[in-house]
């Protein structure tokens, strides 16, 4: 594996991993916190169950 921010290579048993070290640990909960990363919502809205059972 490597490191998602600098891409050096990471071993698993590695303290910090998947980091390379704590600096690209900080890095990345840096961008987390900054909203640089972003969890898509879902493309469709999720069905109540009432809509549903009205269906039926």
């Amino acid at each position: 594996m490597v490191c998602p921010i600098c891409k050096k290579p990471v071993k698993p048993e590695d303290p910090e991993f998947p980091f390379c070290g704590e600096r690209c640990r900080i890095i990345d909960l840096g961008n987390w916190a900054s909203e640089k990363y972003v969890i898509p919502e879902p493309s469709q809205p999720e069905r109540k169950k009432d809509d549903e059972e009205d269906e039926a």
